[in-house]
């Protein structure tokens, strides 16, 4: 039953290690809204998780207005 229950901790860790790594790998490529572009926080956990840095050759700007630029007075 240790066995067992070692297994599973060891599967689940190793999933959501897979999976995050994962999920900044894809965000990094994704577009941006303009009031996240330079968000140093994730950034930070982006290269803490993915050994990587964010190249900003590769990220581009999602909306140029968007509902929350058009809202801002």
């Amino acid at each position: 039953m240790a066995i067992l229950i070692s297994l599973f901790i060891i599967g689940w860790l190793a999933a959501s290690l897979i999976g995050t790594q994962a999920y900044f790998l894809g965000e990094q490529t994704k577009p941006i809204h303009q009031r996240n572009w330079d968000s140093e926080s994730f950034d930070q956990l982006a290269k803490s998780f993915t050994g990587k840095d964010t190249d900003y050759l590769v990220r581009i700007p999602a909306y140029s207005i968007d509902a929350y630029n058009a809202t801002k007075n």
